[in-house]
């Protein structure tokens, strides 16, 4: 026996095995080896959710939850929030290194070269009802942009694949942007490629008769900071199914199309909407003890607060609680802000969360920065998706050339009725 190695004793029949440790995992399917019978498929592994499963070797994304650290590429959240662009930080995600300035001037430039989307896509988007959800446009419109590059089924040609990231990166924020103009009733936007990333996107969004939109400075640089700390977060569910998919060798379209679906959720990029929608339902800083105390109770559980992973606080939140002030600045302090402080000063005092480790997430202070740029919630999905679309190429291009990885497909545990005879339709 070695050190780095597990030994199992199968009681049922007295077998021992030794699995190898490597990086604190074993290998799942080593434990195979452990059989009831000659005929057993072998001990398999049950694991709902991934509670425990490392499905994947990533050098992209390290999350420490107990200390609440976060880091892309090795660099701490906190810096590149700090001094990094948007792009900068998707350079980083998509090709493992900082750009130098010659480097980032030609991404930079690739990017903005695909920004515009064929005028198709807008006889698409124009299709959808007046009330159609925002979110729901962007994954048709991504989806649909598949069909419009079927060189994009070449996974494996590497030129292929990162035009396919930069059109990806380039084209979403259009897409998104449409998206709000449909359903606000306005004219499509067409991009300015000279205003920047995040310019050029605030732009498409909130340009009206004028020749020129110019966005605030310090708005500009939040939705910047936004976009850097929604870039990527390790084997989230949307993440895992951009991997998932990609396991097919199915386009990048397809798989962010399905990526994006599962960010749809509320438990996923619908979670700042949720506490919006908390935070008017209390309506006062009086309200906020008698909440939590309901929430304390098990009446509903309290939106914005703990996370898979971080026990201690989100280093995300910690930068978007100060980018909010920088925001209320310029558009107003939002009535809601009042009700968060409060609810965040009980539940960071209060035994009940504390021992819980419920500290505020992401999803927190991001609401009220997106209401406070004037969009309406089933807005905010969209606004996830955005900077998280150079998350998910990252995650697509490791898996796609990871030699280890094959197309997904866990195991069950079957738990269903027996074999048993049919029934003719006469005599049930």
């Amino acid at each position: 026996m070695t050190r780095d190695s597990l030994t199992v004793t199968d009681n049922r029949t007295g077998a021992t095995c030794e699995l190898a440790i490597s990086d604190g995992t074993i290998r799942a399917s080593d434990l195979r080896q452990l059989k009831a019978t000659g005929d057993d498929f072998g001990l398999m592994s049950y694991d709902p959710a991934f509670l425990n499963t490392a499905s994947v070797r990533s050098a992209i994304t390290y999350i420490d939850g107990e200390a609440g650290i976060l880091r892309y590429r090795g660099y701490p959240i906190e810096q590149l929030a700090a001094g990094s662009t948007y792009l900068e930080v998707a350079y980083l995600l998509v090709h493992g290194e900082l750009p130098t300035a010659e480097q980032l001037h030609a991404w930079e430039t690739e990017i903005v070269h695909h920004t515009f989307v064929h005028e198709s896509m807008k006889r698409l988007m124009e299709a959808f009802h007046y009330d159609a959800h925002p979110m729901g446009m962007l994954i048709a419109s991504v989806a649909a942009l598949s069909t419009f590059y079927p060189e994009a089924s070449e996974v494996d040609d590497a030129g292929n694949r990162m035009l396919q990231v930069h059109r990806l990166i380039a084209k979403v924020p259009t897409i998104a942007a449409w998206a709000y103009r449909h359903t606000r009733g306005f004219p499509y936007v067409y991009p300015e490629n000279d205003l920047g990333f995040t310019g050029n996107f605030l732009s498409m969004m909130f340009r009206m008769a004028e020749p020129r939109y110019t966005a605030d400075p310090a708005l500009e640089r939040a939705l910047e900071v936004l976009f850097i700390l929604h870039a990527d977060h390790e084997q989230n569910c949307s993440a895992n199914a951009m991997r998932a998919i990609g396991s097919s060798r199915v386009d990048p379209y397809s798989a962010l199309a399905g990526a994006a679906a599962a960010l749809y959720g509320p438990l996923h990029g619908g979670a700042n909407e949720e506490v919006l929608r908390m935070l008017a339902e209390i309506g006062d800083v009086r309200h906020v003890p008698a909440y939590v105390e309901r929430v304390k109770a098990g009446d509903f559980r309290l939106m914005g607060f703990g996370h898979r992973v971080y026990k201690n606080y989100d280093p995300r939140a910690k930068i978007i609680k100060q980018t909010a002030d920088s925001v209320f600045e310029v558009t107003g302090r939002n009535p809601l802000l009042d009700v968060a402080l409060e609810l965040e000063k009980i539940a960071l005092e209060d035994e009940y969360f504390v021992s819980r480790k419920l500290y505020p997430n992401v999803d927190f202070y991001s609401g009220l920065i997106y209401q406070a740029l004037g969009l309406p919630a089933t807005m905010f999905p969209v606004m996830f998706a955005i900077p998280r679309t150079a998350g998910w190429l990252a995650q697509w291009l490791e898996g796609v050339v990871d030699p280890e990885q094959k197309i997904a497909r866990p195991r069950q545990v079957y738990v269903g009725r027996g074999e048993r005879d049919y029934v003719p339709l006469e005599r049930r």
